[in-house]
């Protein structure tokens, strides 16, 4: 396996810190689902890029997209909800990017169609909605939702120009 690593020299508060991040730290699983990224190396680099302005490095995180059958059982079994949705993410104990992100396919599709977007920008959104909460922003009240929705815009326009097949 190639294993490619990348220094990054961040600057905040006149401090220089290094990070070396691993590129192959950003797994991605399909479960229950024929859709697949069609160039996840591109989302690779564009979580890296967001792990950056946040100042957290990506320790591990895997994307498991999958159906809405599979994605319910998982939210019942854990959550104990009885309900459809878009994303449910998993944090691991760490001060940085860990964890996982459970990602229903046709959530992002329905959603695309409910806000008039595409699949890939929908895709986007509930990646970077994960991605931030594993950072530990939250979404409970309305000034932290207007936050997350701001930083999840922020990082939509940063996203890559590709397609999904």
């Amino acid at each position: 396996m190639l294993f490619t690593i990348t220094a990054v020299l961040l600057k905040w508060n006149s401090d220089f810190k290094t990070y070396i991040l691993p590129l192959e730290n950003i797994d991605f699983f399909y479960e229950d689902t024929d859709f697949e990224i069609a160039n996840p190396e591109q989302i690779v680099h564009w979580l890296h890029q967001i792990s950056i302005q946040e100042k957290k490095a990506i320790i591990q995180l895997n994307i498991i997209f999958c159906s809405d059958d599979y994605l319910h059982r998982i939210n019942m079994d854990y959550l104990k909800h009885d309900t459809l949705t878009d994303i449910i993410t998993f944090p691991y104990q760490s001060e940085n990017i860990e964890g996982d992100l459970f990602i229903s396919v046709e959530r992002i599709a329905e959603n695309s169609q409910t806000y008039k977007t595409t699949f890939y920008l929908e895709m986007l959104r509930v990646i970077a909605h994960g991605v931030l909460h594993l950072i530990g922003y939250t979404d409970k009240n309305p000034s932290d939702k207007l936050l997350m929705t701001a930083k999840e815009n922020e990082y939509i326009r940063m996203g890559p120009e590709m397609e999904v097949k």
